[in-house]
């Protein structure tokens, strides 16, 4: 019965399939005949039906990319872009040397896109209509987006990007080549970076900033001094915030300065936050001081530089103070304290559980995730959150997997092993990316 069913169709759907693939052999050369048409139209469409063939276009792709038509060369870059094969890599390097600063902001985010999937579609390059107008009003939005730790670019590819912080055809092709290198994480492009930092462009500065706090190397720390006292707000605050996850302890007393004497509130609560992260003994008396204050954010950064202090003599205190806090923000901080000075307690109301709850709350889920990924670090700690790992909700999970990622160690592995194979397969998955993160982290 089942024979005798199949071989109609057979013979049926065989004529079928042959002439579909006649049809697809012989549209490849009249996509070839058109990219030499006289009318851009025409090799525009011709390009975008090259895309459609997927990498075995690319070398006819990688003729648009000469195209004497800007517009010609940017559909060809965005369709090598979408590819996004290895093969894609070297005409994306190439288009990066074109003269046209929109398909140099392609090309650069078609280059991100290979090493962190999707970026194509979000990023700087992701409006089309009115693109230059679109380009300039996406750097008003700020990424944290970042490949992780075990993703390594090419060198090449960080130095094509690298080059045009300082030579693209448009400070917008500058700042999101700043922003691209920082995204994944390019090293190499740190001589670049300082360069973009001495620019009179604001959007190249921030972004040059942004990216140099991503990388994370703390010997570029006392090169960005000079910022602290930026004309320009976003500027200044980006270099106060890089100041202190770079751990410069030199540009302290610029950082107290600012604290007593701005009269700009966000200036003063991003002063003591960054001497909050350096949390050097003298700050002491400062932090005990804003811990009263009336502005909830402050009290936020004087209880974060405490916690890092670790005094147990503070304790006590923290506690009240913690018990009676009804903001978010500085309860959140105080709990993170807590734990730092040694409360490792799992109990329902405990500090480090409220921690691990927050995580389930959109609003303040990245804020609890950073504490707990900084506490992590402590092994005491970790073994208090593998109960949560193993019994928490599908945000906690999610969220300590990633905490794991960033700051397990080799005891954290038979736990996101188990969770690997948990039946939501969301947190599966993401026990699985870590997995993969925290062994890349304990190879290095």
């Amino acid at each position: 019965m089942q024979r005798s069913t199949l071989r109609p169709a057979a013979r049926f759907f065989g004529p079928l399939l042959l002439t579909l693939v006649i049809a697809m052999q012989a549209a490849a050369p009249m996509c070839a005949q058109d990219l030499n048409s006289d009318q851009v139209k025409e090799r525009q469409k011709a390009v975008n039906e090259l895309a459609k063939q997927g990498a075995s276009a690319l070398p006819q792709l990688a003729t648009a990319l000469k195209d004497v038509d800007r517009a010609v060369r940017q559909d060809a870059v965005k369709a090598i872009a979408e590819i996004g094969t290895q093969d894609s890599i070297p005409l994306l390097i190439q288009a990066t040397q074109d003269n046209d600063a929109e398909v140099q902001i392609l090309a650069v985010d078609g280059l991100v896109n290979i090493y962190l999937p999707g970026y194509f579609q979000t990023g700087v390059s992701a409006v089309w209509n009115n693109f230059t107008r679109s380009i300039k009003s996406r750097f008003t939005e700020v990424t944290d987006r970042v490949v992780d730790p075990y993703v390594h670019a090419r060198p090449e590819v960080i130095e094509a990007i690298a080059k045009l912080i300082k030579s693209g055809m448009s400070m917008e092709s500058r700042a999101n080549a700043a922003r691209g290198v920082g995204i994944l994480r390019g090293k190499l492009a740190i001589p670049e970076l300082l360069a973009g930092l001495k620019t009179r462009d604001d959007k190249v500065i921030y972004e040059s900033l942004n990216a140099l706090q991503k990388i994370g190397d703390p010997e570029v720390a006392s090169q960005i001094a000079y910022l602290l006292s930026d004309p320009d707000k976003k500027i200044q605050l980006a270099a106060i915030e890089t100041t202190g996850m770079l751990r410069n302890e030199n540009a302290l007393p610029s950082l107290e300065n600012l604290l007593a004497r701005s009269r700009d509130k966000d200036v003063r609560r991003a002063a003591l936050e960054a001497i909050a992260m350096l949390a050097r003994p003298r700050s002491r008396e400062t932090f005990l001081t804003y811990l009263n204050d009336k502005d909830e954010n402050m009290r936020a950064g004087a209880a974060e530089g405490l916690g890092r202090l670790g005094s147990r003599d503070d304790v006590p205190m923290l506690r009240e103070k913690f018990n009676e806090e009804t903001k978010r923000s500085p309860r959140l901080s105080l709990a993170f304290a807590l734990v730092a000075t040694g409360d490792n307690s799992t109990e329902t109301f405990s500090p480090l559980t409220y921690l691990v709850n927050e995580t389930n709350k959109s609003a303040y889920r990245s804020v609890a995730q950073a504490f707990l990924t900084e506490l992590a670090r402590n092994q005491d700690v970790r073994g208090a959150l593998y109960r949560f790992l193993e019994g928490g909700t599908r945000d906690e999970k999610t969220a300590l997997c990633q905490v794991m990622a960033r700051s397990g160690g080799a005891d954290s592995v038979p736990y996101l092993e188990r969770l690997s194979q948990d039946r939501d397969v969301e947190v599966g998955k993401e026990a699985l990316r870590a997995l993969q993160v925290l062994r890349s982290r304990l190879a290095a």
